[in-house]
Parts: C-alpha cells; sequence; structure tokens
C-alpha cells in the first residue's frame, strides 16, 4: 500500500524589520495668513469738522454779544436766527444771525443767514472796499449786493470735507446794484468797467478772507465770489 507523501508546511509570514518600519506622516505645514489691512471706510469720508458738535450755550457767550453789538454800532440791521444742527450731515450754526443790510443804506438781498464773525466780515468788507470802490469807479454809491448763498447744511460740491456754508461760515456774492440803478453781475466776461470794478474787489478779498474764488476757479464758481473764513494752519489763505 502506498503511502501519501505529506504535505509541505506553510512557509512562516515574515515579521515586519524594526528599521523598516512606515514614517509617521506630518500633516503639511500650514502656509501663515498674511496680516490683515485695517478696514477702510466704505466712503472714505474725512474726520469729522469738531466744529459740527458745537451747541448753543443756555447763555450767549460774551464774544457772540460783542460781535453783535459791534454790528449794531455800524449800522447793520439783523435779526436773531434759531440755531441749526444736522448732526448726520455734519452742519452747526449755533448762535445764526440773518443778516437785512451791511451798513447804512447797503442792503443784502435776500436775507443772509451767517454766523455773527462771518456777517461782521461781510459787513466792514462792504464799507471799508466795496463802497469807496463804487465810488471811484462808477461816481455813485452802493445800494445793495444780491447773494446766492449763505447758511446751506452741506458738503463741498467735489465731497470730502463739510463746506463753509455748513457753518454759516460763507457768503456767495453774485451782483452789486449801484444807487443809480446800474446792475454790475459776477462772471466770466463782464463788460471793461465792471470787470476793472470786480477784479478791484477780488483782489482786496484775499485777506479779510480765508478763502476768495469765482469766475476761473473752477465751473461751480463761475458766477459768483465765494468768501469764507476758514480756519487755516498759520492763517493762511487760498484765493484764485
Amino acid at each position: 500500500m502506498e503511502t501519501q507523501p505529506e504535505a509541505p508546511a506553510a512557509a512562516p509570514i515574515p515579521t515586519q524589520r524594526p528599521d523598516k518600519a512606515e514614517p509617521e506622516v506630518e500633516p503639511p505645514a500650514v502656509a501663515p495668513k498674511p496680516p490683515e489691512k485695517p478696514a477702510e471706510s466704505g466712503d472714505n469720508k474725512p474726520p469729522p469738522d469738531p466744529r459740527s458738535a458745537i451747541l448753543p450755550e443756555q447763555q450767549m457767550p460774551e464774544e457772540e454779544l460783542a460781535c453783535r453789538r459791534r454790528l449794531t454800532s455800524m449800522g447793520v440791521d439783523f435779526e436773531e436766527h434759531k440755531a441749526e444742527q444736522e448732526p448726520e450731515i455734519g452742519c452747526s450754526i449755533p448762535y445764526p444771525i440773518v443778516l437785512k443790510t451791511l451798513g447804512k443804506s447797503m442792503a443784502i438781498s435776500p436775507g443772509a443767514e451767517l454766523n455773527c464773525a462771518m456777517a461782521e466780515a461781510a459787513a466792514r468788507f462792504t464799507a471799508e472796499i466795496i463802497q469807496p470802490a463804487v465810488e471811484a469807479k462808477f461816481g455813485t454809491e452802493l445800494k445793495s449786493i444780491g447773494q446766492a448763498s449763505a447758511f446751506v447744511c452741506r458738503a463741498r460740491h467735489n465731497g470730502g470735507k463739510m463746506s463753509e456754508h455748513a457753518f454759516g461760515n460763507a457768503l456767495d456774492i453774485a451782483s452789486f446794484t449801484l444807487a443809480d440803478g446800474r446792475k454790475i453781475e459776477v462772471g466770466p466776461a463782464p463788460p471793461e468797467q465792471d470787470a476793472q470794478f470786480l477784479g478791484t474787489v477780488r483782489k482786496a478779498a484775499c485777506g479779510p478772507f480765508k478763502t476768495v474764488l469765482g469766475p476761473g476757479s473752477d465751473a461751480d464758481h463761475s458766477l459768483h465770489f465765494h468768501l469764507d473764513l476758514e480756519p487755516r494752519r498759520h492763517g493762511g489763505t487760498f484765493c484764485q
């Protein structure tokens, strides 16, 4: 009887050598985040003008009372007006007055709402510069000034900073009416005699006023003189 050959023993499974162990896989390095940019304002508005927060006190300050006494002594007719403020827009005029005249027999039309300092500057300039210039050039007297804008709650036309009109600190002059009925209008191409008078007034305004603009400055000032008392560093002026 033939014997069956024995099946070969199963080969042992070799064990993994310690030096062949799979290396641990490190997580990928996380790239550092770039520094965050400072948040930018959506409309890039400049910081608010500190004058926007000024409110009237219960008792009018002495400087405001003194200004009104000086106007009265100059023969200026004016009326008190209630304080105006629009915090959302940024305008404020805590002690406004409405000018009815710029001195004896010199009207302003329509009445101009201004702060008292601007009203006084306009009245003095009219009496000391405009009236003598009218007499010298035309041999008559100034009857009235036509104003195009006084207190208006708005920013400048090019955006950004608040207009000086927003603080009652600016006056736009569009025309001069003389006692003989003649009307001189501010514009880009006035008659020669009118142009000489307007040039004299415009040049003399730079100093008493901190900003002087008019025809040729830009399109917004082609038909009037803009005069204001914008506070500038070192008391400088901007005249164009």
